[in-house]
């Protein structure tokens, strides 16, 4: 599946090209280098699990990157930021809902054998490995936090 991905990934900049679309072809040409750097020049595969991981932090960093453009009341990297968010969320995985999420989460809940709050980080710990960029971080400690007491 990760190399399908990559030919998509290289195929959809070679259209940016061909259609002289700058802005798509900046982002594409960045993700692209990022999962490069995380794993062939790394020496590792390029996994469906490594390109997910990558993904998904170059969404987190334009989502804080966009928050950060929206306080400082820059509209014009703003619009950027999401125009770019739009483009990279093409090639994200499938996200989990949150029944999925939740499930996910009472299993490693009897796995882990965690019964309060303070044992939060091996669950998110369990969960983060199980969902392998499926699931923002965000979104899964705050249903761990609602079901632990």
């Amino acid at each position: 599946m990760a190399a399908e991905f990559l030919d998509k990934l290289l195929g959809d900049i070679k259209t940016a090209m061909k259609e002289r679309d700058n802005d798509t072809l900046v982002t594409l040409r960045s993700l692209h280098a990022a999962i490069k750097d995380a794993t062939t020049n790394a020496g590792k595969d390029p996994t469906d699990e490594a390109v997910a991981a990558v993904v998904s932090k170059s969404l987190k960093q334009l989502s804080d990157s966009l928050d950060q453009f929206k306080a400082a009341n820059r509209t014009d990297l703003a619009s950027k930021a999401e125009r770019e968010i739009v483009t990279v969320k093409k090639y994200q995985p499938q996200q989990l809902d949150a029944a999925a999420i939740e499930a996910l989460v009472k299993e490693a809940m009897a796995e882990t054998g965690a019964t309060s709050k303070k044992e939060m980080g091996k669950v998110m710990q369990a969960v983060m490995a199980k969902a392998k960029g499926r699931a923002d971080g965000k979104t899964v400690s705050g249903i761990v936090g609602k079901l632990l007491p």
